[in-house]
Parts: C-alpha cells; structure tokens; sequence
C-alpha cells in the first residue's frame, strides 16, 4: 500500500504519524514544494535567535493534540508562553482582554519540530522543494493516483492521495486532474469557494527588550491595519535577554494593498504602527528586519463537506485547516490526525 501526501504542513504531518502507527505496512511519500516542512507554522534562525513568523503557536483547545503533544512526540523543548495576550482597537488603544486563552505552545527550537518530529518518528520520505503541478487517477489493471512535478517526474500510482496545500492551490490542481469523473469539478469548486485573509508579516529586531505586560496584543475587530503584534522573547529560548524580536502581521486589506509593494516600505510603515500602538517610538528604528508575505493566510471558513466526504470513496483525501475552516494550528493537526485515522480504516 502505498499513500502519496502533497504538501509538508502540520496536516500532513500529524496524518502521516497516524498512517505509520496504525498500518506499518504502509508507504508514505511526501512531496513538498518549499525547502522546510510545517507550513505556515514556519521558523527561522537569525544568530542566538530564533522566531517563528508564521504561526505563533499551539493552544491547548483539543484534547487529542494536547495528547499528541505532551504524549506521543518527545517533550524535550517543548514550552509554554505564560504572558497574556491583550487586544487594541482601531485608534490603537490596548486593553487586557485575553486573559483566559489557555496554555499557548511552541518549542525552543521553533514551531517547525511539530512536523520534523511527527515525520522524523516514521518512516516516511519527504521530498523537499518538489512542486506538483499535475493530478490523474488512473485505471486498468493498476488503478491509482499519479502525480507529476513542476521537473517531469511522475511519482505514483498511490493507492490513495492526501492534498494538503491551501484551499485555492488545491483548487488549482483539481481542476487541472485528469480524472474522468463528475466529482473533480464539485471538489475543485468547493475548495475554490473558501475565502482567505492575505496577511504581510515583518520581523522586526531590537537590541533592547520591550517593557510591556503582554506576550501579544491582537485587533479581533480588524479594524485596524495591524493585526497581530507578539514578542518573541516571550518564548523561552528565543531571544537573548536584553533583546526584543516582534512579530508583525498587518490586516488583510492593508496587505493585499500592499503585497507587491517594495518590503523595506512595508516593513518601515509596519515599524511605525507599531510604535504607535505600544507607544514606544524607539520601536519605528529596529536594529535589523525580516519579512514574508502569506498570500493564502488564513481560510475565514471551511469547505463544504459533501463533496470533501465523497472524494474518500475514491481514495482521495483532502486536509488542512480550509477544511476545518478554524484558521489556527491546532486544528490543523487535528484534522490531520482524523484524516489519517479514517484513511487507515480504510487501509
């Protein structure tokens, strides 16, 4: 037996940890198109830093991630971030607000060793930057699915593929797919129909800490042009003491406006928002800056599911947050671990 996944993210990570325990017997092979694994929970390295500039982290709202966690994956890095989280406005007042939201986890070595330890713990292969770009299902004598990458090479036949990537690329290789049936265009127009906030994120450096009562302040009304601003050093392990690294997301209007604008301008007018919301104005001049641009951030809503449940019967599974329509970590990974359990019964 033999299962294809598209796509490295916690989805299919959490999946393919399921997969390994529950049929041994089974072959995974996974074809990612960037250089890392997990997603957008995604981390980087500058120096004695570390930061995670995707996701922020993993709360503590399933009881079976939690188990995934604390239980199944090694603990050894495994911390929490014990400031709140506050919230502002749209004129950038901040108030507390979000004193009651549970235990927050990532890792000293960043958010990324949820999938490198899921696919570290079995026997897996993950192809890194190996872009699909072609779908069939074949018949005959050795039915199955096929894929081709972005190189020519063809991967397969899979008893049954995994498509984890954002709703709108899935989108795009189903409706794409030779497959003769009637279902490629319901599922290629469900996946198309869910809507997604575009987020711009900067990095942003300083060689002095941020004196403030919060992990991270949020605009849960959006109504602001930033909305997210977390610090790093409140990661255990992240920032050296005396340092601050704030993470930066911009509103989703503000970054489709924005996208394909210059970074260094980006970065500049996100600085001095956020030195207008804390009020700190050291804080529009950091000491140096990262950048990245998430076109497909968030799904603001799941996928409809008759279509989604109808692909089983075919041994095509389709998972990720876009198709919980809950836009946070957690539930990636436990759409993950319901995916995989569900395609090893029918293993």
């Amino acid at each position: 037996m033999h299962v294809g996944i598209i796509g490295a993210g916690a989805s299919a990570a959490a999946a393919t940890h399921v997969l390994d325990t529950a049929v041994p017997a089974a072959s995974v092979t996974v074809l990612e198109k960037s250089g890392g694994v997990c997603g957008r929970a995604a981390t980087r390295r500058r120096d004695e830093i570390t930061y995670d500039y995707g996701a922020n982290y993993v709360k503590d709202e399933n009881e079976r991630v939690v188990e995934l966690l604390t239980e199944d994956l090694d603990t050894d890095g495994l911390v929490t971030i014990d400031e709140p989280v506050w919230v502002f406005d749209g004129s950038g007042t901040v108030s507390p607000g979000r004193d009651g939201d549970g235990r927050k986890w990532t890792y000293r070595a960043g958010l990324t060793q949820i999938a490198k330890r899921l696919f570290g713990a079995t026997d897996a292969t993950v192809h890194r930057r190996t872009r699909v770009e072609h779908v069939s299902r074949e018949s005959g004598e050795n039915p199955g699915w096929l894929v081709r990458d972005d190189e020519g090479t063809q991967w397969g036949p899979f008893d049954a593929l995994c498509c984890s990537p954002p709703a709108p690329q899935t989108a795009t290789l189903l409706a794409g797919a030779d497959w003769d049936s009637p279902l490629r265009e319901d599922l290629a127009a469900a996946a198309e129909a869910v809507p997604y906030r575009t987020v711009w994120t900067a990095v942003l450096g300083y060689e002095f800490e941020v004196d403030v009562p919060y992990y991270a302040l949020v605009n849960p009304e959006k109504d602001h042009d930033v909305g997210w601003i977390s610090r790093e050093e409140c990661k255990p392990g992240h920032v050296p003491d005396g340092e601050s690294v704030l993470i930066v997301q911009a509103g989703h209007e503000w970054s489709v406006d924005h996208y394909d604008d210059p970074p260094a301008a980006n970065v500049a007018a996100l600085a001095e928002m956020t030195a207008e919301v804390i009020g700190d104005e050291r804080l529009a001049s950091p000491a140096w800056t990262d950048h990245q641009g998430w076109r497909y951030a968030l799904p603001e809503a799941g996928v409809a599911s008759e279509p989604i449940e109808r692909a089983r019967d075919h041994d095509l599974y389709c998972l990720g947050d876009w198709v919980t329509g809950e836009p946070r970590a957690h539930a990636a990974l436990r759409n993950g671990l319901d995916t995989g359990e569900h395609l090893a019964d029918r293993l």
